[in-house]
């Protein structure tokens, strides 16, 4: 029964392994070919059969789309459709006439904490094998918005085990914050690098913004500007202090246990010193 139930989502994967090591194990090989590239028959195949209502968002955005495409796209999408569908045909339930009175419109998959804007993108990807240039956005404001809807769906390709359009997600954003000639605030930065899973491309970028604009002469940002960031992420601080030595080199800074000690006093006279006042200074440090 479940067998036969499944037959509509089954996208037929294509397996590899390394035969040099005698215990390797067969993965499935991520798909190179796009929809787009697609024969009209495979196309229209995957256009066909049940479909699925996803609600996105807190505001419960909906969509309908077609299980065989959400599959064809993702193994763990697959795997979540086939799981609902066995699930509600293993429950048995029967019409009057004694057939299954389970329809296939009944799946619901729901996404309350993924962006909408993100998932647009991700629909159209799914049905026309595209994800639109930065390059064909004309104003930087909107280069900028159109990056940030490419970080969504890089979030969400995470979590669907999309690596391939991961990866054209993040080479927008980078594109689209480099061409508007904008950066995420400390706020936007911090909620980004939170949101990131340790080890994650994100987090290498959003450490490596943060110490350009406080390195660099002409900006007026500095580290107070990410202070949300350091309360936030002990390893934000740590990764931007070792992303610094490793792009300087490291920097020969003057001892400070040497040298003027002024700066190390309690001065309760304004700024002059008590030892400089009794002209001890020189004397105490010889």
């Amino acid at each position: 029964m479940h067998k036969a139930g499944l037959h509509w989502l089954t996208v037929i994967p294509v397996y590899v392994r390394d035969f040099a090591y005698p215990n390797s194990k067969r993965k499935r090989m991520e798909m190179d070919q796009e929809v787009e590239d697609t024969t009209a028959t495979v196309f229209a195949e995957l256009l066909s059969g049940p479909t699925v209502d996803v609600y996105v968002g807190e505001q419960k955005r909906h969509w309908r789309l077609h299980c065989r495409l959400l599959s064809y796209h993702s193994e763990y999408l697959e795997r979540e459709l086939q799981r609902q569908w066995g699930a509600k045909v293993g429950s048995g339930d029967k019409a009057s006439d004694g057939n299954m009175a389970l329809s296939p419109e009944s799946l619901r998959l729901d996404l309350p904490n993924a962006d909408a804007r993100g998932f647009e993108l991700l629909i159209s990807y799914f049905y026309r094998g595209q994800l639109e240039s930065v390059a064909d956005i004309p104003d930087p404001q909107e280069k900028y918005e159109y990056a940030v809807a490419c970080h969504r769906l890089y979030v969400l390709c995470e979590q669907f085990g999309m690596t391939k359009l991961m990866n054209r997600a993040m080479d927008e954003y980078r594109r689209g914050l480099s061409d508007a000639g904008l950066v995420p605030d400390g706020l936007e930065l911090a909620d980004i690098y939170g949101r990131s899973p340790a080890g994650s491309p994100f987090r290498t970028l959003m450490t490596r913004i943060a110490a350009r604009q406080i390195l660099d002469p002409d900006s007026d940002k500095d580290a107070g500007d990410y202070k949300d960031c350091f309360v936030a992420n002990a390893d934000f601080a740590i990764q931007l202090i070792n992303f610094i030595k490793e792009e300087t080199g490291g920097l020969d800074l003057q001892d400070p246990t040497e040298g003027e000690g002024c700066d190390y006093h309690e001065h309760t006279d304004g700024a002059k010193c008590h030892i400089k006042r009794k002209g001890l200074c020189n004397v105490l440090l010889t």
